[in-house]
């Protein structure tokens, strides 16, 4: 019977000192990179050349990756091949310039667009002569993206800004924050750094690199 006492006891002191060991924070997973170039598909009527409100609200999502840290953008007109192919080549150009028409209204620098137009030349679909292929009467739209800055470049941008801002009344978790910058834990005093320039009405600075 005393064996049996000391043997429960022993069970219970055990599952204790299971519950006292310290639990391990798990660290969230690190978001995927972005894709170094965004693509979108702009489509037109046959022998048309303008913008229909399908193909304005493409443009328009092309021209926020832009904005959001794009480099370039890099146009190319097609048409099918139904028609003459001296005719087709000009459509093609005039859809492009469409499309940079619509870019422009939508915040994109001219001189950060390039285009051209192929017209029957190059096709994303192949097809035979005088065939109506709707991928064919498109523009596309790739939008490239400026590399990103590491998480030590990026923190050190926000101690910068921080500074900038606040030179003199700079607090102590903002202080901590920005002495970790240079080490391997930059990554966990980013938030810290962005609350406190968000709280403060001062605009962050961008994660992408110029």
């Amino acid at each position: 019977m005393l064996k049996k006492i000391l043997m429960a006891s022993a069970a219970v002191m055990l599952l204790a000192a299971c519950d006292q060991q310290p639990t391990q924070a798990v660290s969230a997973p690190a978001a995927p990179p972005a894709p170094p170039q965004q693509s979108y598909f702009v489509y037109f009527g046959s022998g048309q050349a303008m913008l229909s409100p399908e193909s304005s609200n493409t443009v328009m999502q092309a021209a926020d990756a832009f904005k959001a840290g794009g480099a370039s953008v890099n146009i190319t007109g097609h048409t099918d091949t139904v028609g003459d192919a001296n005719s087709n080549l000009e459509l093609s150009q005039h859809r492009a310039a469409a499309v940079k028409d619509g870019l422009v209204r939508n915040g994109v620098p001219a001189a950060s667009i390039q285009l051209m137009g192929n017209g029957e030349q190059g096709l994303p679909v192949q097809t035979a002569d005088n065939v109506s292929e709707r991928r064919n009467r498109s523009v596309d739209i790739v939008v490239a993206r400026r590399p990103m800055l590491t998480d030590s470049e990026y923190c050190n941008a926000l101690s910068v800004t921080y500074r900038q801002y606040r030179q003199n009344q700079i607090d102590e978790a903002a202080a901590q924050a920005m002495s970790r910058c240079p080490t391997a834990d930059a990554a966990n005093a980013i938030p810290t750094l962005e609350q406190n320039l968000r709280q403060n009405n001062i605009a962050l600075p961008s994660r992408y690199k110029s």
